[in-house]
């Protein structure tokens, strides 16, 4: 089982995109480093000797920002923004789309699941005589 920055790679997976489950690596720079390092995409992750692993970790951690490192900065740069008191800070803070979505019918992504009683709360009630 091959165990590249804490992460245990898809074993039956081809190597090109067993190293995208790493945080902050994607199919681009999986074959970048691939290709660097000389290595086949088409074998699999049990395929690879233990030299191949060591040169993979070896390239990962000299020259990537990966997994809890990217994390920390991700999370820093979002604490910061809402210190400063940005737009896009305050959209984190509340919990809502930041790139300029619409909100009025979608972005139960960021919104949640929707409130119950919305539109009932709104209606008149209706008295007897």
């Amino acid at each position: 089982m091959a165990r590249i920055e804490g992460v245990e790679l898809p074993f039956k997976k081809r190597i090109e995109y067993g190293l995208t489950y790493v945080y902050g690596i994607g199919l681009k720079t999986s074959q970048d480093i691939l290709t660097k390092l000389n290595i086949n995409f088409d074998i699999r992750v049990k395929d690879l000797t233990d030299e191949q692993v060591a040169l993979i970790q070896k390239e990962i951690t000299s020259g990537y920002k990966v997994e809890g490192d990217l994390r920390k900065e991700v999370t820093m740069n979002i604490k910061r923004l809402q210190e400063i008191g940005s737009y896009r800070g305050l959209r984190h803070k509340k919990g809502l789309p930041v790139r300029g979505q619409n909100t009025k019918n979608n972005a139960r992504t960021r919104k949640g699941p929707k409130k119950a009683g919305g539109a009932i709360a709104l209606k008149k009630k209706v008295t007897k005589k």
